[in-house]
Parts: C-alpha cells; sequence; structure tokens
C-alpha cells in the first residue's frame, strides 16, 4: 500500500504520518510538501531514514511534478493536507488561497483519475459551515449543514470540497471529505492560538486576544484526528463526508488563562486586541455519523490534551523557537502591532 500525504510537514499532516508509519509498518508513505511557512522539515527529520518514506519538495499546484511522482510510486490513497490555512493570513492576501487550495485540489484529483488512485481523501475544516450563535448551545454542524463561509480561507476550502464532490459524480474519482475541528497538539505553528500563548508565557510576553476572546471552538486532540482519518479511508464509504469533532468546547479567554495557571504566568499578561474581521463566534462539531459508521470517538479530553501539548513545547524549545526567530516574526508585528 502506497500512500500520498500532502502537507506533510505540517503540522497535523506531519502526525498523520508519524502516525500511519507506526501503525502500518508496511506501508509505503510519500510525503509532498512546497515547504512554506507552515511546513517545516525538521518536523519530519525522526523519520528521514525511514526505506518506507519519501519526502518531495514539491507544490500541489505543479502538475508536471505532480503528474511525475504519481507515474513513479502509483499511489493506492491520496491524502490531501495542503493548504493555505490560517484565517489571518487569508484577508491579508486571498489570492494564494485559492491558487493552493483549489487549483493545487484539482491538480492532485487530475492525477488521481489518470493514474487510477482507489482512495482520495480531503481534509477539510467545520469552517465551511460558517458558525453558531453563541446563545443555542444546542445547535451543531451536522454533514447536512450548508455551506456558509466566512473568511477566504473558509471559502476556499468549501470550494474544494464542492470540486472534490463534482470530481466524484462526474469522473467517479471515489473520494471520501473530513470535516474537522481545531486542532491542538505536538508540531503546531506558533501563529496558532494555544502554541503562539504557550510560547508568549515562556518569553512573559503579551498574549493577543481578539476582541473579549468570547468566540468558542471544539478543540480536538490531533493524535485522535489522525485516528479518524485512518479509519475513514480504510473504511468510510466512498462519496461521503464526515465531520471529526473533539467534544471539548472552550472559550478562546479560558484556553489562554488555563495556559497562564499550567505555565505559572500572571493572567495580566493578556492584551485584548481588536476583533478580526468577519470573526466566527462558535464552532461544534457532531461526530455521530462517523461513531455510528466507524466506531471513532475522540479519546483525549481537553485538560490531559492541554497538558500533554505544554509539556510537548517545553521539551522541544528548540523546533518552535527555531521558527519564531525567522520570517515569522516579521509577519507577528504586521499582525499585531497598531491594534
Amino acid at each position: 500500500m502506497t500512500i500520498v500525504v500532502t502537507g506533510g510537514a505540517g503540522f497535523i499532516g506531519s502526525n498523520f504520518i508519524f502516525h500511519m508509519l507506526d501503525k502500518y509498518p508496511d506501508y509505503r508513505i510519500v510525503c509532498i510538501d512546497k515547504l512554506t511557512y507552515a511546513g517545516n522539515l525538521s518536523t519530519l527529520k525522526s523519520i528521514m531514514d525511514n526505506p518506507n518514506f519519501r519526502f518531495v519538495k514539491l507544490d500541489i499546484c505543479d502538475r508536471e511534478g505532480v503528474y511525475k511522482l504519481f507515474e513513479e510510486e502509483h499511489p493506492d490513497i491520496v491524502v490531501n493536507f495542503a493548504a493555505e490555512s490560517h484565517v489571518d493570513r487569508s484577508i491579508e492576501d486571498p489570492g494564494i488561497f485559492l491558487e493552493t487550495n483549489i487549483k493545487g485540489t484539482g491538480v492532485l484529483m487530475d492525477a488521481s483519475c489518470k493514474y487510477n488512485v482507489k482512495r482520495y481523501h480531503q481534509v477539510s475544516t467545520d469552517e465551511v459551515y460558517g458558525d453558531l450563535p453563541l446563545d443555542r448551545p444546542d445547535l451543531f454542524f451536522t454533514e447536512e449543514t450548508p455551506i456558509h463561509t466566512s473568511s477566504p480561507y473558509s471559502s476556499s476550502k468549501a470550494g474544494a470540497d464542492l470540486l472534490v464532490m463534482a470530481y466524484h459524480r462526474t469522473y467517479g474519482l471515489p473520494v471520501t471529505i473530513s470535516r474537522c475541528s481545531n486542532n491542538y497538539g505536538p508540531y503546531h505553528f506558533p501563529e496558532k492560538l494555544i502554541p503562539l500563548m504557550i510560547a508568549n508565557c515562556l518569553y512573559d510576553k503579551p498574549l493577543p486576544v481578539y476582541g473579549e476572546g468570547l468566540n468558542v471552538r471544539d478543540w480536538l486532540y490531533v493524535e485522535d484526528h489522525c485516528k479518524a482519518i485512518d479509519l475513514i479511508i480504510h473504511k468510510g464509504t466512498v462519496g461521503e463526508v464526515y465531520n471529526v469533532g473533539g467534544h471539548n468546547e472552550m472559550r478562546n479567554i479560558d484556553i489562554v488563562k488555563l495556559i497562564c495557571k499550567e505555565l505559572g504566568k500572571p493572567e495580566s499578561l493578556i492584551t485584548h486586541v481588536a476583533d478580526r474581521k468577519g470573526h466566527d463566534m462558535r464552532y461544534a462539531i457532531d461526530p455521530t455519523k462517523i461513531h455510528n459508521e466507524l466506531g471513532w470517538l475522540p479519546e483525549t479530553k481537553f485538560e490531559d490534551g492541554i497538558k500533554k501539548t505544554v509539556k510537548w513545547y517545553l521539551e522541544n524549545r528548540e523546533w518552535w523557537e527555531e521558527i519564531i526567530s525567522g520570517e515569522y516574526q516579521n509577519y507577528y508585528k504586521k499582525m499585531y502591532e497598531n491594534r
């Protein structure tokens, strides 16, 4: 079994590769990654010598390069994590999100059709559903919830999802889609909420929180997400969408306070900054379908997962300090100064 994993040097993609190599030692895993700001090759250094792993620096929009790779590897399964994924960056520069997230997906599916891939899996997001009101805790996203996007990022992911389903109907490509809630855990890029707060806490720097921090997210430990995708690509029904949620709804401000407590830092570090444009208020996923059909449930409670995550960042400072010392610093200033 050969699996092509795109975006495998990023946060969720790398964790998925580690999971698959560990669980299926006889599988061949081929990782494609463009190594943009969020793709970090050092993340994969522990498996670079594994004879069943191959890394290829490649942009999924590079049709010639993708076809060449598929010609060499003839993958059985393609799992597409490759995406521009930060909402703030999509507001600053929407064009690159359309390029990678929609056109790149199209290139991968064309290659999958040409080389008779047995399963093409698109890793999507709950953000394609828009948001839910804070005063209706009984409402959740299901697979039937209409797509209703708020940002260029979520629109580009929704466009890709529609394209995936169109390729299934038009060309008979065997596809599945998963839409997950916010992931957290090891190797999370330091501009995202949880690792950003951990890093800033450790440096006693201000902790920038959008607005009042009342936005609610459903948090999923990355390992639980990887197990869900593993189940979907092996046992999921072709042509179906599966929502993957953590049953861990938390307000942003409460997460930041929890991290302060975990690291023994004062809450006075919290600094409220101007809210993000079009900021979604609440995401919450109903994972009943994947539980009923495939037996999946999130295994990690948030209070356990956040402890494991903080511990990982404390033990792997070299990994994230290298990132925040580079280009990321310029972007950070641009996003948070003069707010």
